[in-house]
């Protein structure tokens, strides 16, 4: 049997915190802003990035109750807590 050196850069090459940190943020922002596009319409993915808001910085939306928020979209309580729900899911964030 061959006794091969193998060269694993993760054990070898310390990591940088800062970089590291890029990266999470960059894939979180990709996940965001996927999620948003994936929208049918301009309109839903207005309502989309509002649900963002209402997730991550509520007081950005003079601190809107999901009901507010789809009374002001035209969408019942019901429908804004799924993408909520949504978003939650497919960005891992937890409120």
């Amino acid at each position: 049997m061959k006794n091969t050196h193998r060269h694993d850069s993760f054990f070898a090459e310390p990591l940088c915190p800062h970089q590291e940190a890029r990266a999470l943020a960059l894939e979180v922002i990709c996940r965001l802003f996927i999620w948003m596009a994936e929208a049918p319409s301009l309109e839903e993915r207005g309502v989309r990035a509002t649900i963002v808001l209402f997730c991550v910085r509520p007081d950005l939306i003079d601190a809107a109750t999901l009901e507010e928020v789809g009374e002001k979209s035209g969408r019942s309580r019901q429908a804004v807590y799924k993408l909520a729900e949504s978003f939650r899911e497919t960005t891992g964030f937890a409120s």
